[in-house]
């Protein structure tokens, strides 16, 4: 009896092959990483934009793997020249960090890559739209890093923040992310899901701006109330503070009997939070230069 040999149909090789489906980077963005790459250092800026547009939309959609191609690709201190240029590119590039700032992967490269000044240098602007997108950059870089943090405060970043809240005290938006970026430079760690919403508080002194914002808590028996005050001390000069305080509602003293003893009050101080000072005093009218570590942190020191 001649042997017998079976085959396996089309149908199941079809099948089996339809189940492999190995990743490939996307090439609509490798093509945009890598015209901005050739072009960036020209910054032609019909040439680039439509490229920097690409790389904002697969961010924002948040495709698979597309902060991982954007780190490989090396465009961060061409993102940074692009800043630094101020020219008609400034605005679409500080809308691509801004959102680069959010990933965690890329914004650890944002020291090496030089975009920490250079989203500083573009905070003198009077453009508030780039205004708003530079500091909101600056505020998600900050959000978990120590190591920027420091660099920011080196870099003054603190004065041109506060300039930015004397100079537009009607602009809600603005004014929320600058003291957000404020509160993440300081350490506290704000996360934009928190939602905190901010209000200007009543003054007590003269030449004093207050803001305050309520976090409340899960258990809804108590509440976070964070405190920025911009005191001026001299013509020019300002001193920054920022303080945490708890909160507890009266349904928390209803079911303690009302019974406050000393270790626990209604409204007690949680901390400071501020890298290398409780108070920040500094000069808007003269922004510290790059002369000293002394000169260029906050101008002058407690």
């Amino acid at each position: 009896m001649p042997p017998t040999y079976s085959y396996p149909s089309p149908c199941s090789k079809k099948s089996r092959s339809s189940q492999i489906q190995p990743y490939t980077p996307n090439d609509n963005l490798n093509n945009a990483l890598g015209s901005i790459r050739v072009l960036g250092l020209e910054l032609i800026a019909h040439e680039l934009e439509p490229h920097l547009n690409t790389v904002l939309a697969n961010i924002k959609e948040r495709k698979k793997g597309a902060a991982e191609q954007v780190v490989i690709s090396g465009i961060l201190p061409i993102l940074a020249l692009s800043l630094r240029s101020r020219g008609p590119l400034t605005l679409p590039t500080a809308k691509l960090v801004a959102e680069l700032a959010k990933e965690s992967v890329v914004r650890k490269g944002f020291g090496d890559a030089g975009l920490a000044p250079a989203l500083l240098s573009v905070l003198t602007s009077l453009d508030q739209e780039l205004l708003l997108h530079a500091a909101r950059a600056i505020s998600r870089m900050s959000y978990d890093s120590t190591k920027l943090q420091h660099l920011l405060l080196r870099r003054g970043a603190v004065p041109r923040l506060v300039s930015i809240l004397l100079r537009f005290p009607d602009k809600e938006a603005l004014e929320e992310v600058c003291l957000q970026a404020l509160c993440n430079i300081s350490g506290m760690g704000v996360a934009e899901e928190a939602g905190m919403v901010w209000e200007r508080g009543a003054s007590v002194r003269p030449g004093e701006t207050v803001f305050h914002s309520v976090s409340p808590h899960t258990c809804d028996f108590a509440s976070s109330v964070t405190l920025v005050c911009v005191s001026q001390w001299a013509p020019g000069q300002y001193a920054v503070n920022i303080e945490v305080f708890q909160r507890c509602s009266s349904s928390f003293w209803s079911l303690h009997g009302n019974k406050r003893n000393a270790r626990c009050f209604p409204f007690s101080r949680l901390g400071s939070f501020s890298n290398l000072l409780k108070i920040i005093k500094f000069s808007t009218r003269s922004v510290p230069g790059t002369k000293s570590l002394r000169n260029r942190v906050f101008h002058t020191f407690l």
